[in-house]
């Protein structure tokens, strides 16, 4: 015998104790998918025979059972469950979960249960306990059916449980998942035949209008999203493309409430012939009974929506909250077909509904149609395509993946509509009017952010708080925040006796991941920035939401503003603008905003208050220090115990002068726009693409064209491209970094060939810094070059910081895929509050 039921329900096991119910549980089920009131009882007594126990493990038992429902897990109860009130209770829990409940009854004979009874050495029942239980099922079994449980198994002889040979776990109808697509997603068809020939032909698809068949497609699938009839001209031919196409197999359709209805009618039910039915009606006169008879089943095994492409994509009617979907009940069929309503009627008659998509967070996009729109709008990962076609508008589809909309208008105005389709005045779109208040929840407490690198990052509640303080403080208008760059470690400590950081070891280290090409980038000292520039404010109102006379920002890796002249950020974009424009920068890429990551110089544009209050002044104290303590020296110097402790401090006052020396070169007066350079070294994002699927080179390559000229404040980052095998092109890097740092440059950046290079366990470092010996004066002070002080600073740990890194790396690479990808802000913000809220974990600041 074989079992069969939804792979999503709640199993009821049913029966007196010593029927059978744990051995067969145990048997057919995983022990996590088992939910014991035995296994409770002990739980909570450490003795289940314990009296008075029973209410509260009943009350643990149901909450277990909702939380697995509410995660979608198959569940089993073993518990007696011969009470027909304790059974309804569980009916009611699956119902609020929207899963099956299927009751798998033991009605063993009183001897099979009393023997096994005594047998029992874990829990011991008097024969009369055993006794009641048989009555009390035997009262109420006849009626299982009539307390929801539409399906039940019923064993009356261990033989018969013996004969069972395989239980199947059916997919629910609606459990598409493992069609990817691509697919052509149709919204309200409402009898326009005619428009969805003329759709289907412009989507690729070939159409024999004549015969109501598509005879050959472009190898996507259809999906219609129901409402097929009514009001319109044709529905008949509507109908019949559309149930050979299924049938075919070249769509799905999901029902909308009006074939719901007329499926209602053709079935004799007592329904009104308003609302367009009575058009259809008229156009089904006279048409084949045979094929009616064909009309009523498919309508009726159309199933209330499906989730397709791994959970990405849910298609139904008039949408579906995340809680309902993948499931099957009465409940979600009625919110497939009508949304949720609030009961009341507005001034045309009309029910009014939920916005059930202002509140929706879910993982999939819900594609669906049921209201007229004037035009469609992504709207929390949700889009409504019904843009009215018998309205006159037009007939619109949706390609998915792509997420491209297709639409062709109205050849007339078959229908006028109940309720004026309203148009918003706007220059908003729907999400940014939504996503100008942002809800706190989304980036306070304890986080779990997804993210396509590393799947789950952990934020703690501290460091979330401190980055809203941070954002709410300082922050630039959040809706320019859509990507802050990560930090970055240095390589491990050098091997070599004169150097804390050396290239040898940035080498070693990704050579050892399994890196075979690196890039080397000089590394500017300057002050990171992000930059977004658009082509006018036009850009700034449509894809940022933003309400200003700007063309951009630029803003620092912790998200605050960068000039605090507006009017010289603007000026300085412009000059961005302009050169990106001279240069075919906006046709080249399509787009008309660019997001890059930058060095802006000179360093003291920001440093300002470091370079006052921290090196300027300990530059300063050092050498009036060194010059007494010397002055005093040289006098005592006729004592030869005087000369080593002389030499120490003319050694100790040189380092002094270097390191005054190695942080003045890197600032200049800054007299007007003219003195500040910028130097992009990622082409982050342009419209509707990231590039982290970009070798580095070819970034360098890309950017360099931007840099130079006349006026130009973009300049070109130097870089060299290395063979970790060849040893020749190793040393030629490692020698341009001595160059470098020896005539006062910072160091390099080294970073694996590609943007993101995964290896058998995890992604690499997307890159680690090389910084010269004398640079590193100012970060470890003037005497770190002291043996004792290099000695100790060797001992300093960077696993906390590589961890920094790469969780950032991959929270800024998920931020700007989102909004690149068109999720709502507050999707966007989650990772970029994550950065900042990494960036106050305690780790020395100076790696």
């Amino acid at each position: 015998m074989t079992l069969n039921f939804p792979e999503l329900s709640l199993v009821v096991l049913v029966g007196a104790s010593g029927s059978g119910k744990s051995t067969f549980a145990k048997k057919w089920f995983r022990p996590s998918e088992i939910v014991s009131s035995d296994a409770i009882r002990l739980m909570l007594s450490n003795d289940e025979n314990t009296p008075g126990i029973s209410e509260d493990a009943f009350e643990l038992l149901h909450l277990i059972i909702a939380k697995r429902l509410k995660r979608g897990l198959l569940t089993v109860v073993d518990a007696t469950n011969v009470n027909s009130q304790y059974r309804k209770q569980l009916v009611a829990l699956a119902r609020e979960y929207h899963v099956l409940p299927v009751a798998i009854i033991m009605n063993m004979s009183d001897r099979v249960c009393q023997d096994r009874n005594k047998t029992r050495t874990d829990r011991v029942l008097a024969p009369r306990v055993i006794k009641g239980q048989m009555a009390t099922l035997k009262s109420g079994i006849h009626k299982i059916r009539e307390e929801g449980f539409r399906r039940h198994f019923e064993f009356r002889t261990p033989e018969a449980v013996e004969d069972i040979t395989e239980i199947i776990r059916e997919p629910l109808f609606n459990d598409l998942k493992h069609e990817e697509g691509p697919f052509d997603i149709i919204g309200d068809v409402h009898g326009c035949y005619d428009e969805l020939c003329t759709l289907l032909t412009t989507l690729g698809h070939t159409v024999d209008k004549a015969a109501q068949r598509i005879t050959a497609t472009n190898g996507r699938k259809l999906i219609f999203l129901g409402d097929l009839v009514d009001r319109g001209p044709a529905s008949p031919a509507v109908l019949k493309l559309v149930m050979r196409a299924t049938e075919e197999k070249l769509a799905l359709c999901v029902p909308g409430n009006h074939d719901n209805k007329l499926l209602k009618y053709l079935t004799g039910r007592n329904v009104l012939l308003q609302h367009g039915l009575k058009q259809t009606v008229e156009q089904l006169e006279g048409t084949d009974l045979e094929w009616i008879e064909s009309l009523k089943k498919w309508l009726d095994g159309l199933v209330s929506h499906y989730v397709l492409d791994h959970g990405n994509l849910v298609v139904a009617h008039a949408g579906l909250k995340e809680s309902m979907q993948g499931r099957g009940s009465g409940a979600v069929r009625e919110f497939c077909l009508y949304g949720e309503t609030t009961g009341e009627t507005d001034e045309f008659g009309l029910p009014v509904r939920y916005n059930w998509a202002a509140n929706y967070n879910g993982k999939a996009a819900v594609i669906y149609g049921h209201t007229p729109v004037v035009r469609p709008e992504w709207f929390n990962n949700t889009i409504d395509i019904d843009t009215g076609c018998v309205f006159g508008g037009s007939l619109t589809a949706l390609r998915y993946p792509e997420r491209e909309l297709v639409s062709v208008p109205a050849l007339q105005e078959y229908a006028v509509p109940a309720r004026p389709i309203r148009e918003s005045m706007n220059e908003l779109s729907l999400q940014q009017e939504h996503d100008n208040v942002l809800d706190i929840n989304d980036v306070i407490g304890k986080q779990l952010i997804e993210t396509r690198l590393m799947k789950r990052i952990g934020i703690r509640e501290g460091n979330a708080a401190s980055a809203l303080e941070i954002m709410s403080r300082w922050g630039v208008n959040p809706k320019w925040l859509i990507y802050l760059p990560p930090t970055m470690s240095p390589t491990a400590t050098s091997a070599l006796p004169d150097y804390l950081e050396h290239p040898a070891e940035a080498f070693k280290y990704f050579k050892g991941e399994g890196v075979k090409k690196v890039v080397c980038e000089e590394k500017h000292m300057g002050s990171r920035a992000v930059v977004i520039v658009c082509k006018n404010s036009e850009v700034v109102r449509k894809r940022f939401g933003i309400q200003e006379e700007s063309i951009g920002i630029i803003y620092t890796r912790t998200g605050r503003v960068f000039f605090d002249d507006e009017s010289i950020e603007q000026g300085f974009l412009k000059k961005i603008a302009d050169v990106i424009t001279e240069r075919g920068g906006w046709e080249t890429y399509d787009t008309d905003w660019f997001c890059l990551d930058c060095e802006l110089m000179p360093w003291n544009l920001k440093a300002q208050q470091l370079l006052r209050n921290q090196y300027g002044a300990t530059g300063a104290a050092g050498r009036y220090a060194m010059q007494g303590a010397i002055a005093s020296l040289e006098q005592a110097a006729t004592n030869p115990a005087a000369l080593p402790l002389l030499r120490e401090y003319r050694e100790r006052a040189a380092m002094v002068d270097q390191f005054t020396t190695a942080y003045r070169q890197y600032c200049w007066e800054v007299r007007g726009m003219e003195d500040y350079q910028l130097a992009p070294f990622h082409l982050l994002a342009t419209e509707g693409k990231t590039y982290f699927d970009k070798d580095h080179e070819w970034h360098m390559e890309q950017l360099a064209v931007f840099a130079g000229g006349e006026g130009n404040p973009v300049i070109a980052t130097k870089y060299q491209v290395v063979d970790l095998e060849d040893e020749a092109g190793v040393l030629a890097a490692t020698e341009w970094w001595h160059a470098m740092t020896n005539n006062g440059g910072e160091g390099m950046v080294v970073k694996p060939y590609d943007f993101i290079t995964m290896n058998e366990k995890f992604f690499v470092q997307p890159a680690v810094k090389v910084r010269g010996k004398e640079y590193l004066r100012i970060i470890y002070g003037p005497e770190y070059t002291l043996e004792r002080n290099l000695v100790r600073l060797k001992e300093r740990g960077l696993s906390t910081k590589r961890i920094m890194a790469q969780k950032e790396f991959a929270l800024g690479v998920e931020a700007l895929e989102r909004f690149v990808g068109k999720v709502p802000l507050s999707k966007v913000h989650q990772c970029v509050f994550g950065v900042l809220a990494m960036e106050s974990e305690a780790v020395d600041p100076r790696l």
